[in-house]
């Protein structure tokens, strides 16, 4: 499906030596890996077979204080899910907010930290347990430039510009952001946790080549990587605020139904031609998203195949998702109203105080 989305992830692959998950014989048995949201990887298996044997493990996960949650971030926020709960490992959660700023996606900083606590109280209302989940914010938890600091000194300007393509006109933010980017990715290993996962979008993988490469500079484990595919939008393009084809998990019920019913379809002009010869579930993105996320293996091969044989009609998938995604996100905002703002700053790191050690 949309094999122009998907050339991110397969330039992972063929340019910048990521292995296909596929490659793997042993998977956490989870959709995100069975119904293939993962594409690729960067040192899984070691990852896994450390978390079966009972290691120290923990996942990173960050998160932009310039966006809000989306059903494109469902997959990534599920797999995280899967592995604490599954393992009881924590998670840690840099939401960055110096970034943010550096790079104007925001204005100010004190807008950056008041979306980053609103995003912390959104996470935990997903379903990250506060006492498992580490929430990193650098304008609270300062000490992060203390490891970003030592961390820099074996990272070169001119590795940061081949990466990343900056010029002299940028600020120098930006050349020390992966500095601590990487401190965010290897402060796991400073409290005691040898194994580090980071599940990501193929278009982040930049920030891990350069923590990996700085990581064996200075004796860590290299950070484990999964790479994400892309869902896209409901107009078939890459999810993006500013196209606002994505479904916001902070949109009421009306604005939701919208844009399911101007959602791309795969179906013919006419019921009757689609009744004789069916549509196409590969660019219906209401087919995608369910099968993807609501419904079972079993269940979207089924939906596939009536869809196929002009059985399903285009307005009963979409009939059938408005129903899946106004619960979802109706459950999600209920939720939301309870988290606290004591739940919020308990799982906040701060400076003072000791920090947790596993």
């Amino acid at each position: 499906m949309f094999k122009e989305i998907l050339a991110d992830n397969e330039k992972l692959v063929k340019k910048f030596g990521a292995k296909r998950i596929s490659s793997l014989k042993h998977l956490p048995d989870f959709y995100t890996f069975t119904k293939g949201l993962i594409y690729s990887h960067r040192d899984f298996d070691k990852f896994f077979k450390a978390l079966e044997r009972g290691e120290k493990c923990a996942i990173v996960s960050g998160f932009n204080a310039s966006g809000t949650i989306h059903l494109g971030h469902k997959a990534v926020f599920d797999t995280n899910l899967y592995f604490q709960r599954e393992f009881d490992i924590p998670v840690f959660i840099p939401i960055s907010d110096d970034e943010s700023y550096v790079a104007g996606k925001i204005k100010t900083q004190e807008e950056a930290l008041e979306n980053s606590l609103q995003l912390v109280k959104e996470l935990i209302a997903y379903g990250f347990n506060p006492n498992r989940t580490y929430f990193i914010i650098d304008q609270i938890y300062t000490n992060i430039y203390n490891l970003a600091i030592k961390l820099s000194k074996k990272i070169t300007l001119s590795e940061v510009k081949a990466t990343y393509g900056y010029k002299n006109e940028d600020n120098p933010g930006l050349y020390f952001y992966p500095a601590v980017q990487s401190a965010h990715i290897l402060l796991p290993q400073e409290l005691g946790i040898k194994h580090v996962l980071v599940p990501i979008g193929p278009d982040e993988d930049s920030h891990l080549r350069i923590c990996r490469d700085v990581a064996a500079r200075f004796g860590y484990e290299k950070p484990s990587v999964i790479h994400l595919e892309f869902m896209p939008g409901i107009d078939g393009e890459k999810m993006s605020k500013s196209k606002n084809n994505a479904i916001f998990f902070s949109e009421d019920s009306q604005s939701i139904l919208k844009k399911i019913r101007r959602a791309l379809s795969g179906g013919k002009k006419g019921i009757e031609e689609h009744r004789k010869r069916g549509g196409d579930p590969e660019k219906d993105i209401a087919c995608q998203y369910l099968a993807k996320f609501f419904l079972t293996k079993e269940e979207g091969e089924k939906l596939f195949k009536e869809y196929r044989a002009g059985r399903l009609l285009s307005k009963e998938v979409k009939d059938r998702l408005a129903r899946e995604l106004l619960k979802f996100i109706g459950e999600f905002q209920a939720r939301l109203k309870k988290v606290s703002d004591e739940d919020v700053s308990s799982a906040i790191l701060r400076n003072e105080g000791e920090l947790p050690m596993f």
